[in-house]
C-alpha cells in the first residue's frame, strides 16, 4: 500500500485477497513450464548431455553462447519494492525468499529487494532504504501508467507489475518471461578486496530480434541475506529477514542495435558488507525502463 492514500472498502478487499493468496506458493499446480512428467525430464536430460558432449568435442568460438546452452535455464528478473514500514510487506518478502530458492524447473530466478524511503517517516526508518529505489519505482509507475507508486510492488523483466505478495500473479509473470528471447549476459573474473569489488562483463550482441535499437547495462551489488529487528512503525516487535538487498545499483553503460558490450566493471564495498554475503547482478534493459532483455548474477563467495 501506499503510504497516507485512503483506500476504498473493495481495495482494502483486493488486499486480503492478495495477503491470503500470498500463503501458500502453488508451483507445481499453475507453471505449466514445471518438469513434472517423465517424458519431458528425459527430454532435458537428452539435451543437456548432448550440449555437454558437444562442449567436450568441440572448442566453441564464442564463450558466452557456450555458457548459456550449458546452464540451459532462462534469466528471470524480479524487482521487489518493499519496506520495512510497510505492515504489507512481510508476506512478500516472504515470497522473494522462496523465489530465491530457485523453485522454476529451467528459470533462474534473479532476484533485487529494493527498499524505498517514503515509509521512513511513519516510525521506522528502514535501514537498507535508499531515495534512488524510489525514484526507480516511480519511473516504473510513470510507465505503467499507475496513480501512484505502492508497496509491495513486484515488477517482473521491466514488463509485469502486480501486489508483490500474490504467488498467482507471479506465476502468470514468470510464464511470459520465460517465452521472450534473451539476450545472453555474462559475469566472470570477480575478486573482491575490503573496500572495491571487481569482475569482467559481457553480453551478446543486440540484433534486431530483440525489437530495439539501444538499451541500458547495469549493475548491482547486493547483499545475499539481511534482517531487522523492528521496533517501530508498523512492524514494531517483528525480526524481519530479506535476501538480495540492493546496497548500490548504477547504469554503467548501454549496448546498440548489431553491437555487444565487453568490459571490466568495478564496485565499491561498503563498511560492514563482508564478501561472504555478497552477490554481483547486471541486467539489460531497453531504454526509459522498458523490458529487460537479459540478466546474470554470482554470488561473490561462490567464485
Amino acid at each position: 500500500m501506499s503510504p497516507g492514500v485512503l483506500e476504498s472498502p473493495t481495495q482494502q478487499k483486493l488486499h486480503c485477497t492478495d495477503l491470503q493468496r500470498s500463503e501458500t506458493f502453488p508451483w507445481d499446480e499453475h507453471l505449466s513450464y514445471e518438469a513434472g512428467n517423465s517424458s519431458m525430464k528425459t527430454l532435458l536430460l537428452s539435451l543437456l548431455f548432448a550440449a555437454t558432449v558437444f562442449s567436450i568435442m568441440a572448442v566453441p568460438s564464442d564463450g558466452l553462447k557456450a555458457d548459456v546452452a550449458d546452464t540451459m535455464r532462462t534469466p528471470v528478473l524480479i524487482e521487489l519494492f518493499t519496506s520495512e514500514g510497510c505492515s504489507s510487506c512481510p508476506p512478500a518478502d516472504t515470497l522473494l525468499q522462496k523465489l530465491d530458492q530457485q523453485p522454476i524447473a529451467g528459470a533462474e530466478l534473479i532476484v533485487l529487494s529494493e527498499h524505498v524511503d517514503y515509509w521512513n517517516h511513519i516510525g521506522w526508518k528502514d535501514p537498507y532504504s535508499a531515495r534512488l529505489y524510489s525514484e526507480r519505482q516511480s519511473a516504473y509507475g510513470r510507465r505503467f501508467g499507475l496513480d501512484s507508486v505502492y508497496t509491495p510492488e513486484m515488477v517482473v523483466d521491466g514488463m509485469t507489475e502486480f501486489v508483490g505478495s500474490n504467488a498467482s500473479l507471479a506465476n502468470q509473470a514468470f510464464e511470459k518471461a520465460l517465452h521472450r528471447p534473451k539476450l545472453p549476459v555474462r559475469l566472470s573474473s570477480i575478486s573482491v578486496t575490503s573496500h572495491l569489488l571487481t569482475g569482467h562483463l559481457e553480453t551478446g550482441s543486440l540484433d534486431k530480434s530483440y525489437g530495439t535499437g539501444d538499451a541500458d547495462v547495469y549493475l548491482v551489488l547486493a547483499l545475499n541475506r539481511a534482517e531487522s529487528r523492528v521496533s517501530a512503525g508498523e512492524n514494531a516487535g517483528h525480526n524481519l529477514q530479506h535476501v538480495s538487498v540492493v546496497r548500490r545499483i548504477s547504469k554503467i553503460g548501454a549496448v546498440k542495435q548489431g553491437q555487444a558490450l565487453s568490459q571490466e566493471v568495478q564496485v565499491k564495498v561498503g563498511p560492514g558488507e563482508d564478501s561472504d554475503n555478497l552477490r554481483l547482478i547486471a541486467f539489460v534493459q531497453e531504454s526509459q525502463q522498458g523490458r529487460v532483455l537479459g540478466a546474470a548474477a554470482v554470488r561473490v563467495n561462490a567464485r
